[in-house]
């Protein structure tokens, strides 16, 4: 009986050794399959501009409307539900900025749409809504269609000059960095003429195009982390990303006339 005792108790004591090697060989598969950190340096997802009528709604505590208009990306193609597109996400995070406002991020995202599909849009989407922030990201189905940039410049123009027409700040947002648009080449020619169109008009430029560039290039993430698996739009993980970079970017650019007139009236007798 006693050498029955003993038996089990190795058996036991053995069991326990195993469990316990189990525990510490899946530690560290666990944290190798760890979301990494979401980064992006400030100087990189910085709005040049900034936001002044959004700066003026904080001021006097009136709730603030934004309209995220786009295609698939936009829309949330790839995200694992619409809670998890760009716009869903930002709405949060402008919350948690500003959480005594109420903030609206509306979604108007259309899949497969080119500028000037978008523009068609433009009076019910944007119009009719009277935003006071409208975040226009265009260019990717132009560059994966291989259609010519010729005339996008006066397009976008056209869409700037609609938005201005109901007093709404307005951010561009570049095509995403992912496989199937680099592949193009057209796509760093999108990126540039996106840029520079932003420039001449004098209007912010959210470069998501270089956030994920960075991604991989500086952090050394790999695709399948910040990519869906069709190689084209993005996942949860980098609409959650894109979201916090933009999110800070325009509470800085909302608050910075704020800002400046505060250190302004301490300097003034």
């Amino acid at each position: 009986m006693r050498s029955l005792e003993v038996s089990q108790r190795v058996m036991n004591a053995a069991a326990a050794t195993a469990l316990l090697a189990g525990l510490v060989l899946a530690l560290p598969a666990r944290a190798e399959t760890s979301a990494p950190t979401c980064n992006a340096p400030f100087d990189l997802i910085r709005l040049t501009n900034p936001l002044s009528h959004v700066a003026h709604k904080i001021a006097a505590g009136e709730a603030i409307t934004v309209v995220a208009i786009g295609s698939s990306s936009t829309s949330g193609a790839g995200a694992s539900s619409s809670a998890a597109s760009y716009p869903s996400r930002l709405a949060v995070e402008l919350q948690q900025h500003f959480p005594r406002l109420s903030v609206t991020v509306l979604n108007s995202g259309v899949a497969g749409e080119e500028v000037p599909d978008m523009l068609q849009r433009f009076d019910s989407a944007i119009v009719a809504v009277k935003p006071d922030l409208v975040l226009w990201q265009l260019g990717t189905n132009s560059v994966i269609r291989g259609h010519k940039l010729a005339g996008h410049d006066a397009l976008i123009l056209a869409g700037l000059t609609k938005i201005r027409s109901v007093g709404a700040d307005v951010v561009l947002i570049d095509p995403q960095f992912a496989p199937k648009v680099i592949a193009k080449p057209e796509a760093e020619d999108m990126v540039t003429l996106i840029s520079a169109a932003a420039k001449k008009e004098n209007v912010d430029l959210f470069r998501r195009f270089e956030m994920m560039r960075h991604w991989r290039d500086v952090d050394h993430i790999g695709f399948e982390t910040f990519v869906s698996p069709d190689g084209l739009h993005m996942n949860d993980w980098s609409y959650a990303c894109m979201a916090r970079g933009l999110g800070d970017a325009i509470a800085e650019a909302a608050q910075r006339p704020i800002l400046s007139a505060t250190a302004a009236s301490h300097i003034i007798p």
